[in-house]
């Protein structure tokens, strides 16, 4: 994770799960950080003992990127403290599961907003710069919920389509700037995700570790990579779906994620 040793490094939704990953590994490769996540004091504790630990600058920032005005607000913050970011990583994502006409409309809207808008308009906002130095990295979360329809999480997975597509995009077209773009994968992960989502036990597969996940993708961005996805298992399911109709996978899903009586 030397890569972006003595970098600046803006992490989003760093207060728990693959985003305090993240802050881990590239603290530990001597990165500087800007975090932000909702909670303050989680960032706050965290900032504290990466600094003790490895003796990098920490700055944090509580922003709540469901509101339209927060990529506005963490961009303004590293330009007053005279931070550049060398990497920027769309980590902060959220999901719910249950029947699409059940789940409150406002959840739904915000789920849109900070899995991709918020990513959207981050990059937008710190891109001209790296394009300007010619050089500058992006991670985007995706997931392996990117590749199929993925019933009673519809809203979720169509959002890391969004992310997903976002990212192969950019990393061709920004290819001529020098600038890396790489979607991390995921599968089901060791974390908070799956709780605050609302998944059943029967939904949850083999789980990686946060740390796994978050190594894979750093590497993968570092390789030049445009989408990784993270796990053998994973990788062979994502891929062996093309041996079959879209349709079949879908229904497949649907009755593995169908919610019990």
């Amino acid at each position: 994770m030397g890569e972006w040793k003595n970098k600046w490094a803006l992490v989003t939704g760093a207060s728990a799960g693959i985003g305090l990953a993240l802050a881990e590994e590239l603290a530990a490769g001597g990165a500087h950080l800007v975090l932000t996540a909702r909670r303050k004091e989680r960032l706050e504790e965290l900032a504290t003992r990466l600094h003790a630990k490895h003796g990098i600058n920490v700055e944090v920032f509580a922003a709540d990127l469901a509101l339209h005005v927060a990529p506005e607000e963490i961009f303004r913050y590293t330009k007053q403290k005279g931070i550049e970011i060398e990497l920027l990583i769309n980590n902060a994502g959220f999901g719910q599961y249950g029947e699409f006409q059940k789940v409150e409309l406002p959840r739904l809207l915000e789920m849109v907003q900070v899995n991709c808008s918020a990513v959207l308009h981050l990059t937008r906002l710190f891109l001209p710069e790296m394009v300007q130095r010619r050089s500058g990295d992006i991670l985007i979360l995706a997931s392996t919920a990117a590749f199929q329809a993925v019933p009673y999480v519809s809203t979720y997975a169509a959002t890391k389509v969004f992310d997903l597509l976002l990212a192969e995009g950019l990393a061709e077209e920004l290819k001529p700037y020098g600038i890396r773009v790489c979607a991390l994968c995921p599968g089901t992960t060791t974390s908070e995700f799956h709780e605050l989502a609302g998944h059943p036990r029967h939904t949850k597969g083999r789980t990686e570790t946060a740390e796994k996940v978050a190594r894979t993708g750093l590497a993968a961005l570092a390789a030049g990579k445009t989408y990784v996805i993270s796990g053998l298992r994973n990788y062979l399911g994502v891929h062996g779906q093309r041996l079959v109709s879209r349709r079949f996978v879908t229904r497949i899903a649907a009755n593995m994620l169908r919610p019990r009586v």
